[in-house]
């Protein structure tokens, strides 16, 4: 099996392609052992190129209300009254360290998002 690091986009597109290729290889076999190698190097030239930022607190929040089918009204017995559900939703003020703690319980948003700073809108 010859692989190579993966340092440029030429080789990243490369790799991707043969990703492709590979992505229905049966576990524990050459052709699937290569497909493992093949994502760990894309992972690291990812990372390493191309990083994630951080992601929005208010962005998670809004995604998994929309996964699970929730409305404001299902956020007030985790962040409070509808007012401020409305605030924190309209990016008018901060998410608390015992809202933090209830979204990440009940929506099972990592922590580790809900503490990322956010710019706050002012009120009009």
């Amino acid at each position: 099996m010859d692989l190579k690091p993966i340092k440029t986009d030429a080789d990243f597109r490369a790799a991707l392609a043969e990703i492709e290729g590979l992505w229905d290889a049966e576990p524990d076999t050459p052709e699937g052992d290569r497909l493992d190698l093949m994502m760990t190097l894309v992972e690291a030239y990812e990372r390493r190129h191309h990083p994630m930022p951080p992601a929005d607190p208010i962005a998670a929040i809004e995604f998994m209300m929309e996964q699970r089918g929730m409305t404001r009204a299902d956020l007030e017995p985790i962040i409070g009254s509808s007012g401020r559900v409305s605030e924190v939703l309209n990016r008018r003020r901060a998410l608390s360290l015992s809202m933090i703690r209830r979204l990440s319980a009940e929506l099972h948003i990592p922590p580790e998002i809900l503490i990322q700073p956010y710019e706050l809108t002012r009120a009009a």
